[in-house]
């Protein structure tokens, strides 16, 4: 799982009948630096590449929310589905401690 936040919302007018129910967000995955203070501050948008998640779980624009990618991202579904990344979880607080280097 990674974290990302909710940066925008993907519309279509067109939509394969096994997502009814969700919607598209676009995300932009977090840098460990903005974990501390995601919840609270808008972290600025990732270096990474920003990417289109499923969500079901009713998360909008600023939120902080969980995704998984991959074929795990199929695990909720009980028949073969074309989808690469899915909303998990959606974040109130959280609270990073970076392993101690020495």
């Amino acid at each position: 799982m990674r974290l990302a936040q909710v940066i925008g919302r993907v519309t279509h007018s067109i939509q394969d009948p096994s997502f009814k129910g969700g919607r598209w967000l676009m995300v932009s995955p977090l840098d460990a630096a903005h974990l501390n203070t995601a919840c609270h501050t808008p972290p600025p948008l990732s270096a990474q590449s920003s990417l289109v998640a499923y969500d079901d779980l009713g998360a909008g624009a600023g939120d902080i929310v969980g995704i998984v990618e991959g074929a795990e991202a199929t695990a909720p579904f009980d028949f073969p589905i074309p989808i690469d990344a899915i909303t998990v979880a959606i974040f109130e607080t959280l609270t990073y401690t970076p392993p101690d280097p020495t």
